[in-house]
């Protein structure tokens, strides 16, 4: 099983785009796929048409058990199918949005997560975990349980700013783990007619060096036609600018991980 981590401290940069378009793309080439919603508001558990405000079990679940110290919810209720073969989606609720408040002092709440994907390893050959755009507990267990984190940044000025703050907290979470994961710093939402998309690439590629991905996630209506369709882009238009950039991320980071598995063998 491979996890890979979609998170950003700054919201509207793409992370449930890319979680849903990496999945699916996974999924349509016959592997099996997990995405998991760890945002308190839901959106991707929306995409595939479920209620974040009425759903049980959720992600939430899990965080209650560990608490109450209690078994955890069966696994095969709480993730749920999908439309598309080999994908599957472990739904978010809004009552996520307490946990920080009530339940993150306690001991151990920041592997709930990995935990609960190791009693998955046998089922799943990749996860995708959506993360909401603020760090707490729900970062935290992402970033934990993650063998690769995606970073989805806007090529838009204020959103360097965001990533600044969470490759700050990247840094936190490797010195508590002893090891900080790789990752790749993805940019999106890219308009090659604007003069501020076109020097934010420049600016990010110049400060990332090859931390940057060397292509784009173009400006594409299409992902929002998807959306409203709740299908991923390549099960909803093959062929599309967006669509296609998706394809070449995915190879890429493919890459990047037969690469890791090279550099670690003896």
């Amino acid at each position: 099983m491979k996890i890979w981590t979609i998170a950003n401290q700054k919201g509207g940069v793409g992370k449930t785009t890319t979680t849903v378009s990496l999945a699916g793309l996974l999924a349509q080439r016959g592997h099996s796929a997990l995405m998991v919603d760890l945002d308190p508001q839901g959106s991707m558990s929306s995409y595939f048409r479920l209620d974040p405000d009425r759903l049980d079990p959720s992600v939430y679940s899990l965080f209650q058990a560990r608490a109450n110290k209690s078994p955890l919810p069966d696994l095969k209720a709480l993730v749920r199918p999908t439309a598309f073969p080999g994908l599957h989606l472990m739904p978010a609720s809004t009552a996520l949005a307490t946990l920080d408040r009530q339940l993150g002092a306690q001991d151990g709440m920041g592997l709930v997560i990995a935990q609960a994907l190791a009693g998955l390893r046998d089922r799943f050959e990749y996860v995708f975990i959506d993360c909401p755009p603020v760090l707490g507990i729900l970062m935290v267990n992402a970033l934990a349980a993650c063998h690769h984190l995606i970073i989805p940044v806007q090529t838009e000025f204020l959103a360097l700013k965001g990533l600044e703050r969470m490759l700050h907290t990247l840094q936190m979470v490797g010195k508590a783990k002893g090891v900080m994961p790789p990752y790749t710093i993805m940019p999106t939402m890219f308009d090659k007619r604007t003069r501020a998309s076109i020097e934010s690439l420049r600016a990010l590629r110049e400060q990332h060096g090859a931390r940057a991905w060397n292509g784009v996630v173009p400006l594409d209506t299409r992902f929002r036609e998807a959306s409203q369709a709740g299908a991923p882009i390549c099960f909803h238009q093959a062929g599309t600018r967006g669509g296609n950039a998706y394809e070449v991320l995915l190879e890429t980071l493919l890459d990047q991980e037969v690469e890791t598995l090279q550099a670690a063998a003896p």
